[in-house]
């Protein structure tokens, strides 16, 4: 076969199947990693995500108003199996929550900050600002909390929530502290 209908062959190859892989690229991209205090991984999917009900926000932070849409960042930790209310007690109130973006920005949520039973503070997994996707600056996913003074916490990009302990370690007197 001459080199030059190879190349055709190829472009045309490449040509038809561009958007199957381009979509799979953006629904990778859209996924959300959870792990739990055992460190077990759950990948939620777009569809995972919002099967659960929707929230409006209106905010004005930063001088300019929006509306974000999204899920209540909880009811996403429940859906990898995170468990609230009674459980929330003794030792897991020294449990967080780490959020950590695409870029490498990470912030810590104290977990009982979530639960209803201690706090009426609204945390937002939003992935839609004034009825648009969010951009891919901001987005897939977007961490809103209206209630701040401070955006700090409004991670953008967010690609995994890991929940942790800030149990201290007692080290023994024949265990040296690491250098």
């Amino acid at each position: 076969m001459p080199a030059g209908l190879k190349m055709r062959r190829f472009f045309l190859m490449f040509v038809l199947h561009f958007p199957l892989i381009l979509n799979a690229v953006l629904a990778r991209s859209q996924q959300l990693t959870v792990q739990d205090e055992a460190g077990k991984q759950t990948v939620l999917t777009t569809d995972d995500i919002q099967a659960s009900p929707h929230f409006k926000i209106r905010t004005s932070a930063s001088g300019a108003s929006a509306i974000f849409e999204g899920v209540p960042l909880k009811s996403v930790l429940e859906k990898a199996g995170i468990v609230f209310g009674d459980s929330l007690q003794g030792k897991r109130l020294a449990s967080y929550l780490l959020v950590e973006a695409a870029d490498g920005y990470r912030v810590v949520i104290a977990l009982p900050e979530l639960d209803p039973a201690f706090n009426d503070k609204q945390f937002l997994l939003a992935f839609a600002k004034d009825g648009k996707p969010l951009d891919n600056r901001e987005g897939p996913y977007r961490l809103v909390i209206p209630d701040e003074k401070r955006m700090a916490r409004w991670v953008r990009q967010v690609s995994t929530l890991k929940i942790e302990n800030a149990q201290v370690k007692r080290i023994s007197p024949s265990e040296s502290l690491p250098r």
